[in-house]
């Protein structure tokens, strides 16, 4: 009797395909955790006195309409006293993780020029940075409100004391013959709390319009004037209305024209334009903004003004 064949051993492959999708599973999740962690910025803590809208992991930092950042955390503080959210940036805005970045919350918000941050009625409140230029920092302190548009190095700015703000806000226009020609930049209770001092810039194309003996007035709101001829509804624009105004105007006495007043001369702001100011038509040349021409310097930018009045006055 012959000796049955021997059996035929055969191995099956080493590696089963069965590992095929929890490997490539694991290589997308390795992947996409590397993506992060080389798009990843630092995280900075930025204290609020209120976070009303914010919310971890949906609420983002935007930086001229791009997202450079999502907020983490939302932190009562120990002492109660605020909050503290914590927001991580994206890598390529690391460079606004500087001393001086101001941050602050965007909320719906009725103004002179419309509604800005409508929005985030639908999408909720967001957060909005101005870039510093400091040192590198992580702990910053939000402001409350939309800071004043920053163009220190454009047109001349001025100071006016009043008796009251009034409806005065930053943003404000400034009006020459109902024309726009600057904006309110922000304002302060004098040192002795007597008065209030209201800064605003002139455009360059303009600034020539504001002499030594220029008066200034405020605009805000609208004036009701009831007469035997009827009643009179009337407000400098639209803008005012809403958010306050300033108008001025520079009269031309015998003697020409005052000299131009330097930057970071000071006015008073009346409460009401007298009749005759609003008849002065000096002739004063001015640079149309189409043409963008710079302004000449002045030799007079740091003399005192001296407030005088105008011939016939």
């Amino acid at each position: 009797m012959s000796a049955p064949p021997k059996p035929t051993v055969s191995r099956g492959p080493a590696f089963s395909v069965v590992w095929i999708v929890p490997l490539v599973a694991l290589a997308v999740g390795g992947w996409m955790i590397l993506r992060e962690f080389r798009h990843r910025g630092p995280e900075i803590a930025i204290e609020f006195a209120d976070s009303s809208g914010i919310e971890p992991d949906k609420t983002t930092l935007e930086y001229k309409g791009v997202d450079v950042g999502t907020v983490q955390s939302v932190e009562l503080n120990p002492d109660l006293g605020g909050v503290t959210v914590r927001v991580r940036l994206t890598r390529s805005a690391a460079p606004l993780a500087v001393e001086g970045s101001r941050f602050w919350i965007v909320h719906p918000e009725i103004g002179f020029s419309g509604i800005r941050g409508i929005d985030t009625l639908l999408t909720g409140a967001r957060l909005n940075v101005r870039p510093g230029r400091g040192a590198p920092a992580t702990h910053f302190r939000g402001l409350d409100k939309i800071p004043p548009a920053e163009n220190v190095n454009e047109g001349r700015a001025f100071l006016l004391q009043g008796d009251k703000l009034g409806s005065l806000s930053p943003g404000a226009p400034v009006f020459y013959r109902e024309m726009k020609v600057g904006v309110v930049e922000t304002s302060r209770l004098a040192d002795d709390a007597a008065s209030v001092l209201i800064r605003i810039r002139i455009d360059t194309p303009y600034a020539a319009l504001v002499r030594t003996d220029t008066r200034f007035w405020n605009t805000g709101g609208a004036t009701f004037k009831l007469s035997l001829l009827g009643a009179e509804l009337k407000s400098t624009s639209l803008e005012s209305l809403f958010s306050g105004g300033v108008a001025f105007a520079t009269p031309e006495g015998k003697d020409g024209l005052a000299p131009e007043a330097p930057d970071g001369a000071m006015f008073p702001l009346h409460n009401e334009a007298d009749k005759d100011w609003l008849k002065w038509q000096p002739h004063i040349p001015i640079t149309p903004p189409e043409e963008g021409a710079e302004p000449t310097p002045h030799a007079n930018a740091l003399a005192p003004v001296v407030q005088r009045e105008p011939a016939g006055h």
